[in-house]
């Protein structure tokens, strides 16, 4: 059987995840370009208050790791958006993760079930702009939460002639709104026809309806299993702008 070609994939995401997933890509035999888009800021000073808190919420493993480095506590149950997320709460010293391998609505559906074991209030640490409405999700499903910011992912600007290799790449994976419309920013007064944009999700990939680049697709769950799975992908279905 012919190995699958080897190709370079520029990676967008923050660190320390850009890292895990250079290695991902150089375990498939791709050669991975890490040029970040964003980068995680702690915004939390002091150690948060968990009084009355039965149970952690995460939608990302940024805010497994800031949230390690307030506290000692570890002893909480903890709900994971996915699997990245759930094994930086397992590495972080956190014994009870469960995960719901999918977006913050299966995230809430996973608590809501559960919400009979923890009896009492959720808290998200979060960052200041999240991705979707967990708090909101939970309180319609009778479940008690409140978020906690406690870190900011802010748009970085790389130096040109780093983005101009990267913009050589065959593909470039994005992970959130935040970082494709960072990239569609970049793209003013540049083109990149044969650029693949992949992203985790449909809401990534529209902010990058405009931008000159090669076909945009998303993958079918916001899993990073199955963006990896649209490098080899003879011809990606362009992903709809509206």
């Amino acid at each position: 059987m012919t190995a699958p070609p080897r190709r370079l994939i520029w990676i967008t995401r923050a660190e320390p995840a850009a890292t895990a997933t250079a290695a991902r890509l150089r375990s498939l035999g791709h050669m991975p370009l890490v040029l970040p888009l964003l980068e995680v800021r702690p915004i939390a000073e002091a150690e948060p208050d968990l009084t009355g808190v039965r149970a952690l919420a995460f939608t990302s493993a940024n805010g497994v790791r800031v949230f390690a480095q307030l506290t000692e506590v570890r002893d909480l149950p903890v709900f994971a958006v996915g699997a990245a997320c759930a094994q930086a709460a397992r590495a972080a010293g956190f014994r009870q993760v469960l995960s719901a391998d999918g977006d913050v609505a299966a995230l809430a559906a996973g608590i809501a079930s559960r919400a009979g074991e923890f009896r009492g209030p959720v808290l998200h640490p979060a960052p200041t702009e999240p991705a979707g409405d967990l708090v909101g999700a939970l309180a319609q499903a009778g479940v008690k939460a409140r978020t906690l910011p406690i870190y900011e992912t802010v748009p970085v600007t790389p130096p040109a002639a780093a983005l101009d290799q990267a913009l050589r790449a065959e593909a470039a994976l994005l992970y959130s709104p935040k970082a494709a419309r960072q990239l569609a920013m970049l793209m003013r007064g540049r083109q990149a026809p044969d650029l693949r944009a992949l992203c985790l999700s449909k809401a990534v990939a529209k902010p990058l309806a405009r931008a000159r680049l090669g076909p945009r697709t998303y993958a079918p769950v916001p899993l990073e299993s199955a963006l990896l799975n649209l490098i080899d992908r003879a011809a990606p279905p362009v992903a709809e702008a509206s």
